[in-house]
């Protein structure tokens, strides 16, 4: 039977930064903890440790990512378990958030539905900063002024993980330095044109990133309930194995399925 929001007792994880391949053993872990009751729904706003670039589960490395500019920049990148496309991550420069929830909270909805459904609390809550914000299917969530962020969804047993990037600020020069998505836009025009298809909140916002994500996590709690929550030593620790034996290992970065 489908459940609601209220139905579940949200938990709030908002830790230090980490590093970027724990990010993704994280998603992992805390998916597979609320598929199997050990954890409750859960929120989880992301800080970075370092920059990376975050590729999408069956995407190719080698069409996705110049990882000689990645190397030069510092740039760590990752693969996650979602679908979806790269993304370009700076600390500071971005809002990245994940929602573990039971399957149960999506039963019967296409990924189209249930992209709608989990977006729905940050378009509100972007509404309440007075951006005119709204899903755009797949997997947008976009602005008049152009997109402010992506999403990405996996479904593991019990469980959905729904995870959003969102621009608060951005270095587009760097961005299409690293990323393959087409190396006619290098020139001045494309940057230009790359930074206005991607609308950073800060610009629209004027306001702090750390207030932003207060209004969020306000606005979460406000329509669904959420309690403030610790990462315990043992889901961190679970985490950090799974970097060591998958996510930080180039076999695991290198697999195209």
């Amino acid at each position: 039977m489908r459940t609601h929001w209220r139905d579940h007792d949200w938990q709030l994880l908002h830790d230090a930064p980490q590093a970027p391949a724990l990010h993704m053993a994280l998603d992992e872990v805390l998916t597979d903890a609320v598929a199997t009751g050990r954890r409750p729904p859960t929120l989880r706003i992301w800080e970075w440790a370092g920059a990376a670039v975050v590729i999408g589960r069956f995407q190719s490395l080698r069409n996705e990512v110049d990882m000689a500019a990645a190397r030069q920049h510092g740039i760590e990148v990752v693969r996650r378990i979602s679908g979806g496309g790269a993304m370009f991550i700076e600390p500071g420069n971005t809002i990245t958030y994940s929602i573990y929830a039971p399957a149960s909270l999506v039963e019967g909805l296409s990924f189209q539905e249930s992209y709608a459904l989990m977006d729905a609390w940050v378009v509100e809550a972007l509404g309440e900063l007075g951006i005119r914000a709204w899903y755009q299917p797949l997997n947008d969530i976009a602005s008049d002024a152009g997109k402010i962020g992506g999403a990405a969804q996996t479904r593991r047993g019990g469980a959905v993980l729904h995870h959003v990037t969102m621009a608060y600020d951005i270095d587009a020069a760097k961005m299409l330095r690293v990323l393959r998505i087409g190396r006619e836009k290098l020139s001045d025009k494309g940057t230009a044109s790359a930074a206005k298809r991607v609308d950073p909140l800060r610009s629209q916002t004027g306001l702090p990133r750390e207030s932003v994500i207060a209004r969020m996590v306000d606005c979460f709690r406000h329509l669904h309930g959420l309690s403030r929550d610790t990462l315990p030593a043992g889901e961190l620790a679970r985490a950090q194995t799974r970097v060591r034996e998958k996510f930080g290992t180039a076999t695991w970065l290198e697999d195209v399925p």
